[in-house]
């Protein structure tokens, strides 16, 4: 307990720091106001065009969402589904590995020509950025699960779609968060970028606009919106992670671990 209050002190004083750094290096001159505005500039600017930002922040919010759900939910499902089945796993997985390792980035202006330059274009980028870890995590974290847990599942009359919601994601949590995590961060990151390449609305058309017109103020004004957009992913996936608590199982937890999955999954049918 102390160690973990120690702990969250220390970020506390760290972040502090940061924000006391950030505010005295600009203004004591160390650090020109073109690259680095000061904290209260950047505030102070994010303030006086608050409805501009607000407006922006709704259309990155809106393709964030839409994104995530293509993303994440649909990285999730077909990763459990081709990882619980050994002959797709062996033909899918190493092309989306190797898909996962090109810069998808270069592909975005094919996803304009095809798209627009609307929402519709960067949703899709977006989605297919944040898919493949979200996929690839699943699908290795299936691998890991007890072959007791499936076993005692089937035995119990389980069918395919009762395996897969209630053993075989339940049991890959640990490794479905962490892919959850980097891919919804990705996602994040494709829908800024993409705004910044090549959009007329959102927060990343603002950073880039305002970047042409050297105002590092209003950039950094949109950075920190993207930041706060970051935080409150990771704090939803927390919530998320302490809600799904009750399902980390382990991935060789025995027959006590089999037996509450089997009893779990015949509870819909008592």
């Amino acid at each position: 307990m102390r160690v973990a209050m120690k702990a969250s002190t220390l970020r506390w004083l760290i972040v502090i720091g940061l924000i006391l750094l950030w505010e005295a290096l600009p203004r004591s001159g160390l650090v020109p106001e073109l690259f680095l505005p000061s904290l209260s500039s950047t505030l102070t600017a994010g303030w006086n065009e608050a409805r501009e930002y607000g407006q922006a922040l709704t259309v990155t919010l809106f393709e964030v969402a839409i994104s995530m759900v293509f993303a994440c939910g649909g990285g999730i499902l077909l990763g459990a589904m081709v990882g619980s089945l050994p002959r797709p796993r062996g033909l899918i997985m190493p092309v989306v590995s190797s898909l996962y390792a090109v810069p998808l980035v270069i592909l975005y202006p094919v996803f304009t020509v095809w798209l627009g330059i609307g929402s519709e274009s960067k949703i899709a980028f977006a989605s297919i950025y944040g898919f493949l870890p979200t996929m690839l995590a699943t699908a290795a974290g299936i691998q890991t699960i007890d072959p007791q847990l499936l076993l005692a599942a089937r035995s119990m009359g389980a069918t395919p779609l009762q395996r897969l919601v209630r053993v075989i994601i339940p049991a890959a949590v640990p490794t479905v968060l962490s892919g959850l995590r980097v891919g919804g961060a990705l996602v994040i990151v494709g829908v800024v970028v993409s705004e910044m390449l090549i959009s007329s609305a959102g927060i990343g058309y603002l950073i880039s606009r305002y970047r042409t017109i050297l105002d590092s103020p209003h950039v950094f004004a949109g950075v920190l919106l993207v930041l706060a957009m970051a935080i409150a992913f990771n704090a939803v996936l927390r919530w998320i992670e302490s809600k799904a608590a009750i399902w980390r199982t382990g991935t060789r937890s025995g027959q006590s671990a089999a037996g509450a999955v089997a009893s779990s999954v015949l509870q819909p049918a008592a």
